[in-house]
């Protein structure tokens, strides 16, 4: 049986994917297809959001699908892609998208940001359609426009549907790694199994009947309970705050559940915690008559509103009729606020524009394997600096942040400060620049422990080169194995104390190590050449036991290896179980 249409809303479309893919030209494809309709009062261009309502939406896809039956009211697509705006647009701690559009370039495939796409969509367990676009820069192409990809493929050589079909297939074959199993969208016998792909170009307004015909399909099918218009409670969900001078604070907000009117009291989320106030205006900017103003509006739908009072409020949080008490909505607020994030005692410190970013970068970090030490909303402040810089761990001296600013006593705080600060707009680049900053880091802090820690080593005095037999002694010395360094310890090959170096020059160059094959001038104190040591007899630079024991599970060079058995076995001559 058919549901009534005032049962149902308007399904919210987000569309995500990699950069470069055409996200933003299909969105104006969607927007420019129904502009050249020029169907009045069709179409309305409205505040973050793109509505298609149901006269309209028949009208595109019957042109191509003739039996398709449209019950749903039309489809709200969110104007501002990517998978960030979809992480910051939350609907009761969910995604306030009820489906979504994942853009791939059918040439390229998936990239970062596409498999940060579909991270984020399982996540939320949002279903997605994906339209492959470019299909027009496919060899063998024969030029069309303004058509479904359904008319366009009839019209083109075998040699070009070969080769659809092998970049198609890429895509299934890349998607399937990642746990989707997909294909064309006309080859599909089960929705609930396969994923569909819609070959499009975005660029010659191809395959846009055929997305919507598809998101409407399965809209009707399976997202019914999800959909359905309920007025027992008002919500929506802030996409952006704006402070626009005499006029005051606007919100602009996706309503996605009951009605708001002029005179309301909402609840939202502020810098100061939950807070109230009034509707003063809502506005909506129809393509046909430019902004206008609007008593009352039903979901799903995008508008502008103008509050009362001037409140900072948090963007990608929620807004809440009130119809009696607000403590019930000041719980559900604060609850929504608080981060989903694992954070532990060590780790990196990230701060983002707002909740449902901080969220994603904080989702991207621990795929990565990064803890998280901190997670806040806002600025990087001279507050975070001087918190950062005084941790112990150099490797948690680092700041990500995502879509902020860094305020000026901030700067001036970087000045004097070692921290690493790591600002973007692209989530994966972020990622990828902290974790090679974070494997730099350790690798130099490694070489510092093992520059300061004693390297398994032997060396031998030159008997040509004696220069001064004591306080110090200054000799000639040829290193046989491993790394002698300014402050090493020494021994004989009879565990017998042999000195503590001084210093090492190389010509006219001081040195503070010197490696396996080199002969260098060596000054050793607290001995006395031919009592202590002598010439041709090999010396060994001390081994700590812990040490030892640490460079047994260690991957090391063969001569230091071998070295270090050798001292293994001068020590074990003492006490036999040293180093076990």
């Amino acid at each position: 049986m058919e549901t009534a249409k005032n049962n149902l809303r308007e399904p919210i479309v987000c569309v995500l994917g990699h950069v470069d893919h055409g996200k933003t030209t299909l969105l104006d494809d969607i927007r420019g297809t129904t502009v050249a309709k020029k169907e009045s009062g069709g179409i309305t261009q409205k505040i973050g959001a793109t509505d298609i309502n149901k006269n309209l939406l028949e009208k595109i896809v019957k042109n191509t699908f003739r039996n398709v039956s449209i019950k749903i009211p039309g489809l709200l697509f969110i104007d501002t892609p990517g998978h960030v705006a979809f992480s910051n647009m939350r609907a009761r701690g969910g995604a306030l998208a009820d489906i979504a559009i994942l853009v791939i370039d059918i040439n390229e495939g998936l990239m970062p940001q596409t498999i940060e796409s579909i991270d984020i969509l399982k996540k939320f367990k949002t279903p997605f359609i994906i339209a492959a676009n470019k299909i027009d820069l496919i060899p063998y192409f024969i030029s069309a426009k303004n058509k479904s990809f359904y008319e366009v493929f009839k019209i083109q050589r075998p040699e070009y549907r070969e080769e659809l079909d092998k970049r198609i297939y890429n895509i299934i074959n890349q998607l399937y790694v990642h746990g989707i199993s997909s294909d064309r969208y006309d080859r599909i016998s089960d929705f609930t199994k396969t994923f569909a792909i819609v070959p499009v170009s975005a660029k010659l307004n191809i395959g846009i009947a055929d997305i919507l015909m598809v998101l409407t399909g399965l809209a009707q099918k399976f997202l019914e309970n999800e959909i359905k218009f309920s007025d027992e409670s008002t919500r929506g969900t802030v996409i952006e705050v704006k402070k626009e001078g005499s006029l005051g604070t606007t919100l602009d907000t996706i309503l996605y559940q009951g009605t708001l009117a002029r005179g309301d009291t909402i609840a939202l989320n502020t810098a100061n915690g939950p807070q109230t106030t009034k509707v003063k205006a809502i506005l909506v900017n129809s393509s046909n008559k430019g902004i206008m103003e609007k008593d009352k509006v039903s979901a799903a739908a995008g508008i502008r509103i103008l509050i009362t009072d001037k409140l900072d409020v948090t963007p990608g949080t929620s807004i809440i009729k009130i119809l009696d008490n607000p403590e019930q909505a000041f719980e559900e607020l604060t609850r929504e606020s608080k981060p989903n994030i694992n954070v532990s005692e060590n780790g990196v410190t990230i701060k983002a524009e707002a909740l449902g970013s901080l969220e994603a970068v904080a989702y991207e970090l621990d795929q990565n394997n990064i803890k998280i030490r901190e997670a806040s909303i806002g600025d990087i402040t001279k507050k975070d600096i001087i918190n950062v810089s005084t941790l112990n761990d150099p490797l948690e001296r680092i700041i990500i942040g995502f879509n902020v600013g860094i305020s000026p006593d901030g700067r001036e705080a970087m000045e004097s400060s070692d921290i690493k600060v790591i600002t973007g707009d692209v989530i994966y680049s972020l990622i990828e620049e902290a974790s090679k900053w974070l494997s730099d880091k350790k690798h130099e802090l490694e070489e510092e422990k093992k520059n300061a820690r004693p390297v398994p080593s032997k060396f031998i005095i030159m008997p040509d080169y004696i220069f001064r037999a004591a306080k110090p002694v200054i000799v000639g010395i040829r290193v046989l194995s491993g790394r002698v360094k300014v402050g090493d310890k020494l021994i004989t090959e009879n565990n017998k104390y042999a000195g503590t170096i001084k210093s090492l020059r190389d010509g006219d160059v001081n040195r503070q190590f010197a490696d396996a094959g080199m002969e260098v001038s060596c000054a050793i104190d607290g001995v006395i050449l031919n009592r202590h040591i002598f010439p041709d007899r090999p010396i060994y630079v001390d081994i700590p036991e812990s040490v030892a024991k640490e460079l047994k599970n260690q991957e090391l060079s063969d001569d230091i290896k071998e070295t270090l058995d050798e001292i293994i076995k001068i020590k074990r001559r003492e006490n036999q179980f040293w180093g076990f």
